[in-house]
């Protein structure tokens, strides 16, 4: 067995799996990693990894919900609709970069190994129109004046298309967390301020 012997709860010793899949799904791909490969980071032997995850596509299964629901929860809790629209934005904005920031690893697995592979696909478009919903929401409640044949569903998985894009070039370090912030609030504040009172239609 490697390294790691010392008795742990279930519960723990499946979040250590989880991280260590993460990292070694995030370098090499689903389909280059090698369940030997995170049974060595984990500091577990294959055997057991195998007793908890059956196949490399059940722990791959398990990595990505975990992810998703993690990111899904961090940026959504910084929603606050009670605030001021540019206030709600610019929480929301920094709350989803940060994170990205922080966790580069689950991001690369969750939007670049994951949509790659056709088996997991659907796991990441139920997780995108859960963000999708969330940005229409933001849209509807801090949009000022709105057209009444707006679409903010649509606006949304525009908006949310041009997020993805920006927080790839974060995951990556090409680009600065707080100039990507402002690239996106900028953007997303067009949409959110809607028709001008006094601009004729």
């Amino acid at each position: 067995m490697a390294g790691g012997t010392k008795r742990l709860p279930r519960a723990v010793r499946e979040q250590q799996m989880l991280d260590a899949a993460v990292q070694e799904f995030s370098v090499s791909g689903y389909h280059e990693t090698s369940m030997d490969a995170i049974a060595a980071r984990a500091e577990i032997s294959k055997p057991m990894l195998y007793l908890y995850y059956g196949s490399k596509e059940d722990l791959f299964g398990a990595v990505l919900d975990r992810e998703l629901g993690r990111f899904i929860e961090a940026v959504g809790a910084e929603v606050d609709f009670t605030l001021p629209a540019r206030d709600m934005l610019r929480n929301t904005i920094g709350a989803y970069l940060k994170y990205i920031d922080t966790n580069r690893a689950s991001w690369i697995v969750l939007y670049t190994q994951a949509t790659s592979s056709q088996a997991f696909a659907h796991t990441v478009r139920e997780g995108r129109e859960r963000v999708i919903e969330m940005v229409a929401r933001l849209l509807s409640a801090g949009t000022r004046n709105p057209d009444p044949d707006i679409d903010f569903q649509l606006i949304a998985v525009a908006l949310v298309g041009a997020g993805e894009a920006v927080a790839n070039q974060v995951s990556v370090g090409d680009v600065d967390v707080d100039d990507a912030a402002e690239l996106l609030i900028n953007l997303f504040w067009r949409g959110l301020k809607g028709k001008p009172e006094n601009l004729p239609t």
